[in-house]
């Protein structure tokens, strides 16, 4: 394994990546209005970006490669970080409370690239035998489920030892977004997060933190820029070095099966 030291190191580095956008998945998802931020640039490149880095801090921290290892993408959603794990060459396990559709939308990914959907009968049990597997995902799902707790005890349960969870798009309490969402009565996320509440959650659920970060200062969802690359540099740049990343969007973290 590697150093905490280390991967920070790598996800700092990682981050900075500039990769070429995946035109395959934005063909797929071209026509379909739910799918639209996938389509732009500055959104689009945040998934890959986050992909490539789990797939670089899982070979390291595991000493395999990616291609050995078994990923459950939990709450897969729409599909696409199971679509661009699987391109990677990735064993992904995909699940949601839904088979087959994202939350009764449309489901172009999951129907193009045959991505089967093991459906979730229960708020938090999994229906995985212990030790299933090396590394779990969370792409903006542990902030909806109705027990944070019990489904980090659950995703403890089947992760190997050693195993990784990383959770991405975690909404902070002193988000600017988040703050301006509710006063516009827009609750998506009405749980928000701290740090502290972060690392109480995880000494809880007997998790050992290794990295946890700002990240999103400013919206790409609907917002098109002209240089996404540079100005993700920019985001990126104001949230680990300015005080600006008080007030960013998430906070994120990969932490393992102690």
């Amino acid at each position: 394994m590697q150093s905490k030291q280390n991967l920070i190191a790598l996800r700092k580095a990682q981050f900075q990546q500039r990769l070429l956008l995946n035109h395959q998945l934005i063909e797929i998802v071209k026509h379909t209005d739910s799918h639209a931020f996938l389509t732009n640039p500055a959104a689009h490149n945040v998934y890959l970006y986050l992909t490539n880095y789990v797939r670089v801090c899982s070979e390291a921290w595991l000493k395999t490669k990616l291609t050995t290892l078994r990923v459950l993408d939990w709450g897969c959603g729409k599909g696409h970080i199971s679509f661009l794990l699987r391109e990677m060459g990735a064993m992904v396990t995909s699940c949601d409370v839904t088979s087959g559709a994202a939350f009764g939308q449309d489901a172009p990914i999951i129907d193009r690239a045959s991505i089967s959907v093991v459906s979730l009968e229960h708020p938090y049990l999994l229906p995985f035998n212990d030790a299933s597997f090396d590394v779990v995902l969370s792409f903006g799902v542990l902030e909806h489920v109705s027990n944070d707790l019990a489904s980090l005890h659950e995703i403890r349960r089947v992760l190997s030892p050693q195993g990784l969870f990383f959770c991405f798009f975690l909404p902070y309490y002193l988000s600017w977004t988040q703050r301006l969402a509710h006063l516009r009565g827009d609750f998506y996320h009405d749980r928000l997060y701290t740090k502290k509440l972060v690392k109480n959650l995880l000494s809880q659920s007997q998790f050992q933190l290794i990295d946890l970060w700002h990240r999103q200062l400013l919206p790409k969802n609907r917002i098109s820029y002209v240089n996404h690359h540079s100005f993700e540099s920019l985001d990126r740049w104001l949230t680990e070095n300015t005080f600006l990343k008080y007030i960013a969007t998430n906070i994120e973290f990969v932490a393992f099966k102690n």
